[in-house]
């Protein structure tokens, strides 16, 4: 059953990772939910390097974007695209590093995810309600104040697992004067270094954890999810151009609450997932 765990897994991660609903949390719940029986380091260390796979779809979907950075010795734009980008990292990289273990060990349970996504979706819809008028409509002129900012919103989805990484740094975006598609864009652009890197690092260090599920079964997990955050990426990006956040923010609404209710009956445990 391996593959079939990698496959779903691939599936959750693609779907998930760049709409504005929390990865981490629908893995989480998709671990709980079909019981995988992998031991707690691989199924951890699994997720973790399977975002590189959701990478792989911003690399391939942007990649004239991300040709131009040849340039950034000479484009004005692309070293103030590059400098927000590294700079709205800081804030997540020093949280992760100080405090990741923790928040793994005490917050990684379901009830925890779905109070995340209700009030992540109550803030989503409270942000589209607002009558504001967008000030930036292009990734290269957010400037480095703003893009700290933004990456100290991203921190939320870190320090409150299903809080959800792209939700935190659209959200933030808007707030902070980023129209709707710029504040997406610029989500996606973030997450090559934060998840790439994590993915990465994760993967040179427990390599030897994975091999106890096969190295095919976490390349097809891989893959899967590249495919299917290609085409996310690509749907959201559509969406966004015509459409607010209000329906996600239904649905963290709904999907948090039925939670809730699974554990109160013993449907689903509520046990520590990390």
């Amino acid at each position: 059953m391996d593959w079939f765990y990698a496959i779903v897994y691939g599936i959750v991660e693609g779907i998930t990772e760049f709409l504005p609903i929390s990865s981490t949390g629908h893995l989480i719940l998709a671990g709980n939910l079909m019981g995988v029986p992998w031991p707690k380091e691989v199924k951890d260390t699994f997720e973790v390097v399977i975002q590189g796979g959701a990478i792989l779809a911003v690399l391939a979907y942007y990649w004239r974007d991300f040709l131009k950075i040849r340039h950034i010795g000479s484009d004005r734009g692309q070293q103030r695209l590059w400098l927000g980008v590294v700079v709205a990292c800081i804030p997540a990289v020093v949280l992760g590093l100080l405090f990741g273990d923790v928040i793994k060990a005490n917050l990684f349970r379901p009830s925890v995810v779905a109070w995340a996504l209700i009030v992540g979706g109550v803030i989503m819809w409270l942000v589209e309600s607002r009558r504001a008028t967008p000030k930036v409509h292009d990734i290269e002129t957010i400037g480095v104040g703003r893009s700290l900012l933004i990456g100290a919103v991203q921190c939320l989805a870190l320090l409150w697992p299903g809080f959800s990484r792209s939700a935190s740094s659209i959200l933030g975006g808007m707030v902070l004067g980023l129209d709707r598609p710029t504040a997406t864009k610029f989500s996606f652009y973030l997450g090559v270094p934060t998840l790439g890197g994590a993915a990465l690092l994760d993967f040179i260090k427990s390599r030897e954890i994975l091999g106890q599920i096969g190295i095919v079964n976490v390349v097809l997990g891989a893959a899967v999810s590249f495919v299917v955050a290609y085409l996310a990426i690509g749907w959201l990006l559509r969406f966004v151009s015509t459409n607010n956040f209000k329906g996600f923010a239904v649905y963290r609404v709904v999907v948090g609450a039925l939670i809730l209710i699974l554990i109160a009956t013993g449907v689903m445990t509520n046990g520590s997932l990390a």
